[in-house]
């Protein structure tokens, strides 16, 4: 049976309810609530981390194409923001199995740093994924005869459907459905899911509440100081306070909140004071780059903090580009590269490549045709998925016809998507070790595909 999207008074129903919960959302659910609600086993480790791109990355000028028929058709319709194909020989790509019709495909040259790991094998490219509720056809689309996601090309709605399968107001991410499965496997429940980048809707879950941490590492609280006006027993007599019970419901939940948090605290602050010195370099000057270490970090200590399974979130934000494109985007672009290809060669290091898995998101593509020095909003995208255990070195998906209204795009080069985000997140968690049985809870939508395209087979 087809899910269907909530009326707007259910929305607006739960909407409010979410409301008057959402200063409480953190103190939902007991340690004791987490361990019944986790379905899967794992007996390894392995991490997800999305890094999300916000306002929308343009894709013809992030995977662009090379081929000399391709490349012309691009460069007449971006006119004044295409690149030139003399600047895209050192990033041309060489998958391990060509595509049909001779098409070819360049990194940006910004994402040069990116084109070693590709080679070898630990880098995929997705051509085309976007929200969708159901494989749509461009008929279907015209025709308003399928549901089709709510208000396409709005970045708050889009960024929520991309990480929530629902419009903004969502109550769960599918980061966070999939840290539910897996909190009983983690001795410390809290780091299954961290956010390095404040707060997203994606590392919510249903049980599972988000870790947020810094660049540096934990938030520290008034409560974690280990002296109070210079007397340690002052600073233990202030924890014990803040985390004494309350009469008040409000207040107790406060208090246990108050606790779990300055026990986690104490927990991942003396694990990270333990990690391994990691060697590889990290640029400076890149808040991406920042939020990755971290991430990296908090990896190497993954055993002492008793995890199993662990889901991040990093983000870079300026990519609404409907001006400056050609400036701004490379600059982006190079951050996203660097990042990305520091972080891996940490993993590596660590010897933790095959357990790890980064990959890409952005609220949606833009149009190929070029609005002044830039270009407007789209839908369908391409995407990056890295690690050791990717089956890279190659493209999944379709390359998209390149056309103004042609027959893969709505109009001025808006793709539709051929790749569902749904699919495109069952694969990752597939390989996370959700099972068939558990997919649907964390993707509401992917029973609407065919089984045997729920995988797209790149890791």
């Amino acid at each position: 049976m087809l899910p269907t999207m909530p009326s707007r008074r259910t929305f607006l129903k739960d909407s409010a309810a979410l409301g008057a919960a959402a200063a409480a959302a953190p103190f939902i659910g007991t340690l004791g609530d987490i361990g019944a609600a986790a379905a899967a086993t794992a007996t390894d480790y392995k991490a997800l981390v999305c890094i999300f791109l916000f306002g929308g990355n343009d894709y013809a000028n992030t995977l662009v194409p090379y081929d000399p028929a391709s490349h012309a058709t691009y460069s007449g319709l971006r006119s004044n923001i295409a690149l030139a194909r003399t600047d895209l020989a050192a990033t041309a790509l060489n998958p391990a199995t060509p595509l049909a019709g001779g098409i070819q495909y360049a990194l940006a040259p910004s994402l040069a740093p990116l084109l070693p790991v590709f080679n070898a094998g630990k880098m995929a490219a997705i051509l085309n994924v976007g929200t969708l509720i159901q494989p749509t056809t461009k008929a279907q689309y015209l025709a308003r005869s399928v549901p089709l996601p709510p208000k396409l090309f709005s970045h708050n709605d889009q960024q929520s459907f991309w990480q929530a399968s629902t419009a903004e107001g969502a109550r769960s991410g599918w980061g966070g459905r999939m840290a539910d499965l897996f909190l009983a496997q983690n001795s410390n429940p809290v780091v299954t899911a961290i956010n390095a980048a404040g707060n997203a809707v994606f590392l919510t879950g249903r049980t599972a509440s988000q870790y947020a941490v810094t660049s540096t590492g934990p938030v520290a609280l008034n409560g974690n100081a280990r002296t109070l006006f210079g007397s340690a027993a002052g600073a233990t007599a202030l924890q014990a306070i803040v985390g004494a019970t309350q009469a008040n419901l409000f207040g107790n939940e406060l208090a246990r909140t108050s606790s779990r948090a300055l026990t986690a605290y104490n927990q991942v602050s003396t694990a990270l004071a333990g990690a391994p010195t990691i060697a590889t370099p990290y640029p400076t000057g890149n808040t991406l780059a920042d939020q990755m270490r971290v991430v990296a970090r908090l990896i190497s200590v993954s055993q002492e903090l008793g995890a199993k399974r662990q889901v991040f979130f990093v983000s870079l934000g300026g990519f609404d580009l409907h001006a400056g494109l050609a400036a701004t985007q490379p600059v982006l672009l190079g951050r996203v590269a660097d990042a990305m290809r520091a972080f891996y060669d940490t993993t590596v290091e660590l010897g933790v490549a095959n357990r790890v898995t980064a990959f890409t998101a952005s609220d949606f593509g833009r149009t190929l045709l070029s609005n002044s020095s830039g270009s407007d909003h789209g839908w369908g995208s391409m995407h990056f998925v890295v690690g050791g255990a990717v089956n890279g070195r190659n493209f999944y998906g379709r390359p998209p016809v390149l056309a103004d209204n042609g027959p893969d795009d709505v109009g001025q080069g808006r793709l539709l998507p051929a790749i569902s985000v749904d699919q495109y997140a069952a694969t990752l968690a597939s390989w996370f070790g959700v099972s068939a049985a558990d997919m649907a809870n964390v993707l509401p939508f992917i029973g609407n595909y065919p089984a045997a395209s729920r995988n797209l087979g790149f890791i």
